[in-house]
C-alpha cells in the first residue's frame, strides 16, 4: 500500500517535485488522522465535521481557490494528488474532491464578489462544506427532465422540489441546486441557486444505505417553499445548463484519477497477499494462474496510468475537451470494476470480507460507472464525435 499512485508507470512527468511534496504532507494526515477512523465512519454512515476543519487547517481543502479568498492559487495537479491519496487508502467517505473541485469552482466562477466572499473563505477553512443537488428521483442523468423549481418573486426565489443522492448531503453547509426558473423552455430555463443550511423550508432526509461508501453521507434534500435572495443565484439566469456542461470535464477527470490510484493500491495489496497467503504446499503467487492474472493487470493499469495523466496534462493546460474527458471516464471506471473484481477472486473468500480492503474498494467502485454519467452517456458523448 506503500507504492505512490503511478509507480506501475515507471515514474511520471505531469506531476512536479512541489506536487509529490505536497503528497508527503496529504500522506501525513491522511495516516494520522483519516486511516484509523475511516472503518468507524463507515459504521456511522459520515464523516465528522471537525475532520474537514482540520483538513482546511492543513491547507488541504480548496487548493486551486486564489489566496485572497483563503486558498493556495494551486494548479489541479494538487488537487489531483488528494485524490490519488484518497484512492490509495480507499478514505471513500471523504467528499473533498466534490467539495474543492466541483463545488468551489462553480462559486468562483459565477458567484457575486459578496457571495465569494462570504462562501468560499468558510470553505477553505472546512467550516462550510458544499453540495450539488442534480439528480431527482426518477430522473436518472436527464438534467433537462428536472422537475424542481425556482419561482421569481421580486428580489428572491422560491424554490420547490425534491432531490436524492447528493454527496454530502447530511454534512453539506451549501448547496448548489440545479432548478427550472423556466419550466417551459427545457435546458434554457435551468439555473443554479444556492441554498444554505438552516435556511426554512430547506431539510435534509434520510442518509441513504448505500452498497458502497459506507462513510460517505448521500443524501435525500427537500425543497418546501424556500425563498432565498436573487443574489444566491450563481450567473445569469437560465445559463445553468451551460455552466453544468462546462465544468463536467474535471469531474469525469477526477473519477478516472481516483479509478486509476485505485486500481494501483489494490494491485499492490493483491501481490502483497498473493506472496503471503499459502495453498497446496505454496503460495498463491506461485500458481502461473495467479501471476498471469496480475501481470495482465499491472499491463493494463500501466497503460491507463499514461492515458490519465495525458488528460491530467492537458486540462493543467486548459485543454481537456469534454469527449476526451469522457474517454477517460469511460475506460477508467470499467477497468477499476474489471481489475478489483479479478483482485477480488485471487483474495478468495476473505475478498468478500469488509476485514480486507479490497472487499471495500470493489463495492465502493461500483458506482463510478454511474455517478458523474453512466458508462451509457459516457459512450453517447463519443459516439458523436466518430
Amino acid at each position: 500500500m506503500d507504492m505512490p499512485a503511478g509507480a506501475a508507470a515507471g515514474g511520471r512527468t505531469v506531476l512536479s517535485a512541489e506536487h509529490e511534496l505536497f503528497r508527503d504532507q496529504v500522506r501525513r494526515f491522511f495516516e494520522k488522522q483519516i486511516v484509523p477512523h475511516h472503518r468507524q465512519w463507515e459504521r456511522d454512515g459520515q464523516v465528522p465535521r471537525e475532520v474537514w476543519r482540520q483538513a482546511g487547517a492543513q491547507g488541504l481543502l480548496c487548493p486551486g481557490m486564489p489566496e485572497e479568498f483563503g486558498g493556495a492559487g494551486a494548479d489541479f495537479g494538487y488537487s489531483a494528488v488528494l485524490i490519488e491519496e484518497i484512492a490509495r487508502t480507499n478514505a471513500s467517505g471523504v467528499g473533498f474532491p466534490l467539495h474543492s473541485d466541483i463545488v468551489a469552482p462553480y462559486l468562483l466562477a459565477y458567484a457575486t464578489e459578496a457571495r465569494k466572499r462570504d462562501w468560499l473563505p468558510r470553505m477553505a477553512r472546512g467550516e462550510l462544506i458544499g453540495a450539488i443537488a442534480m439528480t431527482e428521483p426518477g430522473m436518472g442523468s436527464d438534467l433537462k427532465a428536472v422537475r424542481t423549481t425556482a419561482r421569481r418573486e421580486g428580489e428572491h426565489y422560491v424554490i420547490s422540489g425534491q432531490k436524492t443522492f447528493i454527496t454530502n448531503g447530511q454534512n453539506g453547509g451549501l448547496v448548489i441546486v440545479v432548478a427550472k426558473t423556466d419550466p417551459a423552455a427545457g435546458r434554457k430555463g435551468i439555473s443554479l441557486i444556492c441554498v444554505e443550511e438552516g435556511t426554512p423550508g430547506f431539510s435534509k432526509g434520510r442518509n441513504l444505505e448505500k452498497i458502497g461508501l459506507h462513510a460517505q453521507d448521500t443524501s435525500e434534500l427537500f425543497f418546501d417553499e424556500v425563498r432565498v435572495p436573487v443574489e444566491n443565484r450563481l450567473g445569469e439566469e437560465g445559463q445553468g445548463f451551460r455552466y453544468l456542461i462546462h465544468n463536467l470535464p474535471q469531474e469525469r477527470l477526477i473519477i478516472a484519477i481516483r479509478s486509476a490510484a485505485s486500481i494501483e493500491a489494490m494491485l499492490a495489496e493483491t501481490v502483497d497477499y498473493a506472496k503471503q497467503r499459502e495453498a497446496f504446499g505454496g503460495t498463491v503467487f506461485d500458481f502461473q494462474n495467479t501471476r498471469f492474472r496480475l501481470a495482465d493487470a499491472k499491463a493494463q493499469a500501466t497503460m491507463l496510468r499514461v492515458f490519465v495523466d495525458h488528460c491530467l496534462g492537458l486540462h493543467l493546460q486548459g485543454a481537456l475537451s469534454v469527449e476526451l474527458a469522457a474517454n477517460a471516464k469511460l475506460v477508467a471506471s470499467e477497468m477499476q470494476n474489471r481489475l478489483l473484481d479479478e483482485f477480488l477472486q485471487v483474495h478468495g473468500g476473505y475478498g468478500f470480507t469488509s476485514d480486507y480492503a479490497i472487499g471495500r474498494a470493489w463495492a465502493d467502485a461500483r458506482v463510478a460507472r454511474i455517478y458523474g454519467g453512466s458508462s451509457e452517456i459516457m459512450k453517447e458523448i463519443i459516439a458523436r464525435t466518430l
